[in-house]
């Protein structure tokens, strides 16, 4: 991909979306949305006229598909016809893992023709079965992450990336990470001011990094069935510099340690412990993504206490001291 600074927007940026039968609606209406709220965001901000999306979508005969949750989409024409777009853009959907080679086909044949190639969900099996992966690294939705480097093993999986970013091809994991890729690339093109006021009027963030996990720790363990407990897992994400021992917990649980330990385990599938050093984690990592704070400022911010502590919790996590994480960020986020 050609990184485009604010100001220096490329013009005219043509997407194309590929639809197919079983397709997931949201894939497609989700970056569409984001792409087409770009245009009148630059047009409201006195941008050129150029400075703007044309969003087109397209079937394999242009007809009407059917998706995966009962909508009909009307594309504006068939594959093959039109002019070639800047950005070819693949959605997921139960219609992906039909292997259908005319699909399969048409997308490989316009791939070349694309100056951005973009996949959600599990768009990216059409895409690797189109053999237009080979080589590079991927993600898709965490459920077909497996599927995936099974069937290509050619292709370098990141199953657990919100999305991933190789030369000029990008992929996604499933559902509302196409959004998040969507407004990293407006963001590239058009500029931070432009992506933050769609991700404003879309009531989203502005950007989830691509290297976070597509689950967090919420997601990741389930959620408690007793308020008592509920009430502690909120408590330990707004608040993780505070004592988070078993015993303070278990205390605002209004139980006793032994008890709060085992019934957090059983109600959560996890331990305290080991929730409280993903909370910590990953807040650790967005302030050294989104802020310009010091490692020891975050270090408490986070509840490590000591820059050492944080080092330690990122190379058992993450391979990576706090300091290497944040540059190979800053590097991958620039490009």
């Amino acid at each position: 991909m050609n990184p485009q600074r604010a100001g220096c927007a490329r013009a005219d940026q043509d997407v194309l979306v590929v639809l197919f039968d079983e397709v997931q609606s949201l894939d497609v209406t989700g970056p569409v949305e984001v792409f087409t709220g770009a245009t009148y965001a630059a047009e409201a901000a006195g941008r050129p006229a150029r400075q703007g999306y044309r969003v087109r979508t397209a079937s394999l005969d242009g007809t009407p598909v059917r998706t995966s949750s009962g909508l009909t989409l009307v594309p504006d024409g068939a594959l093959g016809q039109g002019p070639a777009p800047h950005t070819l853009l693949v959605p997921g959907g139960d219609g992906t893992r039909s292997r259908d080679p005319r699909l399969i086909d048409a997308v490989r044949e316009l791939a070349p023709h694309a100056s951005r190639l973009v996949s959600v969900c599990t768009g990216a099996l059409l895409l690797a079965e189109a053999g237009l992966l080979d080589g590079r690294r991927a993600t898709t939705h965490w459920m077909f992450g497996e599927k995936l480097a099974r069937d290509h093993p050619e292709v370098r999986v990141e199953a657990d990336r919100i999305y991933v970013r190789d030369g000029q091809v990008a992929t996604s994991a499933g559902v509302t990470a196409g959004i998040d890729l969507a407004l990293a690339l407006v963001e590239e093109d058009l500029g931070r001011d432009i992506a933050l006021t769609v991700a404003r009027h879309l009531v989203v963030f502005l950007r989830r990094p691509g290297s976070q996990a597509q689950f967090s720790a919420q997601l990741a363990a389930q959620t408690a069935q007793r308020e008592p407990l509920r009430e502690v897992q909120q408590w330990i994400t707004e608040h993780p510099a505070s004592d988070l021992s078993v015993s303070a917990l278990a205390e605002r649980a209004r139980l006793s340690p032994r008890h709060f330990a085992r019934a957090f385990r059983a109600e959560t599938g996890t331990t305290p412990g080991r929730y409280v050093d993903r909370v910590r984690l990953e807040h650790a990592r967005r302030l050294l993504e989104d802020s310009a704070d010091g490692v020891e400022e975050i270090s408490r911010a986070c509840g490590y206490g000591t820059p050492e502590a944080m080092r330690r919790a990122f190379v058992r996590n993450l391979g990576t001291g706090p300091a290497e994480y944040r540059r190979r960020f800053r590097t991958t986020t620039a490009r």
